[in-house]
């Protein structure tokens, strides 16, 4: 009778089991397979496996890092940076974390966060200090936010000209606006001045006909002289 109820018990545990194990090898054959379309450069097919995963077991941190490798992979970057982070902030052993912070700032460089990218490299080298492919990246994007620095500048410095250029086109369009407007004030007072002698020449010729009508009225009358006959 004992016997059989250990029978039972290990049957009913085997029994209990069972689906717990294939849970955990559902989540293992979506990693897999999509691993094995990742390596194919099927990236957006490895992507459907690694969420597939993820829907079984939302924080499998293999299923989220090779989500965020295929997001990369297909140029998503900003997705690819979320997914990096979120491991990175696990803290979940120093290779992986160190590996999460390496491909952050992979994603942040693409997308030319510069800034941020160094910033990624660094924790990823404070972890791993002898990883030399984060050290060339990190050099390669001080070299990036150089450059992009300079060309801010430089496009400042545009701006700025181009603004000069724009007061001093306006201060000359004003000047030239007060020289228009004075030379036509000048004009319009030049005929105001020519229309009050001309009034004025006209009134003294008036005055002068007048008196030579006087003169005439007052002098005493010629008789003309006729002509001689033979």
């Amino acid at each position: 009778m004992e016997i059989k109820m250990r029978k039972l018990s290990f049957l009913l545990i085997v029994f209990l089991l069972i689906p717990l194990l294939s849970f955990s090898q559902n989540k293992k054959t979506h990693i897999r397979e999509g691993n094995k379309l990742y390596k194919e450069k099927k990236y957006n097919d490895a992507e459907v496996e690694y969420r597939k995963s993820l829907a079984l077991e939302k924080k499998n941190h293999k299923a989220i890092f090779n989500l965020a490798d295929a997001l990369y992979k297909q140029e998503q970057y900003d997705s690819a940076a979320a997914k990096f982070s979120a491991i990175a902030n696990q803290n979940i052993d120093q290779e992986t974390t160190a590996k999460s912070y390496h491909n952050l700032g992979n994603s942040l460089l693409k997308n030319k966060n510069y800034k941020e990218s160094i910033d990624a490299y660094k924790q990823s080298l404070r972890i791993n200090p002898k990883d030399m492919d984060t050290k060339y990246n990190l050099e390669y994007a001080r070299k990036m936010l150089i450059a992009q620095q300079q060309q801010q500048d430089n496009k400042d410095d545009k701006d700025n000209k181009n603004n000069e250029d724009n007061q001093n086109q306006q201060q000359q369009q004003d000047n030239k606006n007060n020289k228009d407007n004075q030379n036509q004030q000048q004009q319009q007072q030049q005929d105001k001045i020519s229309k009050e002698d001309a009034k004025r020449i006209l009134q003294a010729l008036d005055q002068d006909d007048k008196k030579i009508q006087k003169k005439l009225k007052k002098a005493k009358p010629v008789k003309i002289k006729p002509e001689k006959q033979w």
